[in-house]
């Protein structure tokens, strides 16, 4: 009996050692997770950075002063494709930004789904800019969700230095929308593609389900990983003070 009882004992602190092993590993795996997903989060704003420093740097091949000036809110989606064959599913990840009386308000994660993009096939990574260039734009970009060729009147953003001029943008668009894929920046034509706020990455960065409307309106401040980003778009889309 005596025997019993030791081994008995044994085996108890062996489990009570795995289980306080298990315990205490569970809160370890759950913050390396939420490392990871906020490393992601991180690497979106600056992955977003580098195009517009990349597109804005490019002599004559950028996007006009006409449009930077009048800008009312801009959306980077970086690495757009990386798959093989896309057919209709999420596109990509990225970020958006507008313009308050306060500066560039603190970026909005979102996603964009839908449309057509079947001439991008065989794992090409493509990068998106969109810019609200008007107040219905502007209304379009503080929905959580909108159409771009549905809700929201969009067109292929012009290129270069006098590319505005001789466009109907000013007329007709509300988003303006360009590509970069191969080093090559063009409008493109985004029709059929939706927009909308990505609720799991508003959450995991600001640690609070802040609605879209909230942080475009400069509502909510700028948190220091989203900083170097807010500050790339205020130094291209600089307003014009005429």
């Amino acid at each position: 009996m005596h025997k019993l009882s030791s081994a008995t004992k044994k085996f108890k602190t062996i489990a009570v050692a795995i289980l306080a092993a298990l315990l205490l590993s569970a809160p370890m795996a759950k913050d390396a997770d939420a490392a990871a997903s906020r490393a992601k989060l991180d690497q979106r704003l600056t992955d977003a950075k580098v195009v517009l420093d990349e597109v804005m740097q490019t002599p004559d091949k950028s996007i006009p002063r006409s449009i930077l000036e009048k800008a009312y809110c801009v959306a980077v989606i970086p690495h757009f494709i990386k798959g093989a064959f896309i057919v209709s599913a999420d596109y990509g990840q990225g970020v958006a930004t507008c313009r308050t009386a306060h500066g560039w308000s603190a970026p909005v994660f979102i996603q964009m789904s839908g449309g057509g993009f079947g001439f991008q096939i065989g794992g090409q990574s493509t990068d998106f800019i969109m810019v609200a260039v008007n107040d219905r734009g502007l209304q379009d970009m503080l929905k959580n969700k909108f159409k771009i060729g549905g809700d929201a009147a969009a067109a292929a953003g012009p290129v270069g230095r006098d590319a505005a001029a001789g466009t109907d943008w000013k007329m007709n668009a509300e988003l303006l929308t360009w590509s970069r894929s191969k080093g090559l920046f063009a409008g493109i034509d985004l029709d059929g593609t939706v927009v909308n706020q990505n609720n799991a990455d508003t959450q995991e960065f600001y640690g609070v389900q802040y609605p879209f409307e909230t942080i475009l309106k400069g509502n909510v401040a700028v948190k220091p990983d989203a900083a170097s980003f807010v500050r790339t778009v205020a130094k291209y889309f600089v307003q014009s003070h005429q």
